[in-house]
């Protein structure tokens, strides 16, 4: 029998964490607090799954980008796991898992919080055919003009924006970046990691006011769509810890 889809939050704690997730909303982690204080952003007040654009839909939380981040004639904005619930196999690690409507991919993400957060994923196709399996890390933190950004140990120059209502996204050196730190002015901060070989394809987009009011700044390490064959999985993780 297959796990029924839930319409209730799934909730995590465990030591300085809390991590809020919605199935039902893509599996939306709506919420993630480090010493009680919230550094997802949480938006404007957009919330519509069902919108044709990522942006129109409500850019807040952290999602997971599969098969696509730009959308193509046959493909969605943002892809497709945003916009499709998701079913729980096991709420007390956030075991989920996901599949694609227009690409026969599966995803099951698991999410366990001890001293940091760990996030487990493992990508199947369970199409016919061969295809590439894409994902890209979409957690939107909140974002502060004077913050602290690290990439790295490459001495890469920090990554600001001048002014108010501006939005943009860079692109890191491929296969050699491997973790990104982020500190605001409150003195919390968190180093986001993640294996350079599994997941080379690195992004950082940082909003500040632009997009209707949006303050937020990601960081999305992508897989380099390593082609599978009909039933063949890829794994990979990501990892969060406090400074």
């Amino acid at each position: 029998m297959q796990p029924a889809i839930s319409n209730s939050p799934v909730r995590l704690a465990a030591n300085r964490w809390e991590m809020l997730i919605r199935p039902e909303r893509g599996g939306r982690i709506t919420s993630l607090r480090l010493d009680g204080a919230e550094i997802l952003d949480q938006g404007i007040g957009v919330d519509q799954p069902t919108a044709e654009g990522f942006v129109e839909g409500g850019a807040w939380g952290w999602d997971e980008m599969v098969p696509n981040v730009e959308p193509t004639d046959s493909l969605p904005d943002h892809g497709e796991a945003w916009r499709v619930p998701w079913e729980v196999l096991r709420s007390d690690q956030a075991e989920m898992r996901a599949f694609g409507r227009i690409v026969p991919w599966e995803l099951t993400r698991t999410i366990s919080l001890d001293v940091g957060v760990r996030v487990s994923y493992v990508y199947r196709n369970v199409g016919d055919v061969p295809h590439p399996a894409y994902w890209c890390a979409h957690p939107l933190f909140m974002y502060e003009g004077d913050m602290t950004v690290r990439i790295g140990d490459l001495g890469l120059p920090t990554l600001t924006l001048a002014g108010e209502r501006k939005g943009e996204k860079f692109f890191l050196p491929k296969g050699v970046v491997d973790k990104v730190r982020l500190g605001w002015r409150s003195g919390l901060g968190i180093e986001v990691s993640w294996d350079p070989f599994l997941t080379p394809d690195v992004a950082m987009w940082i909003c500040n006011g632009d997009l209707g009011g949006y303050h937020q700044i990601a960081v999305e390490p992508a897989t380099a769509s390593p082609m599978l064959a009909p039933g063949e999985t890829f794994d990979w993780w990501l990892q969060i810890r406090a400074l």
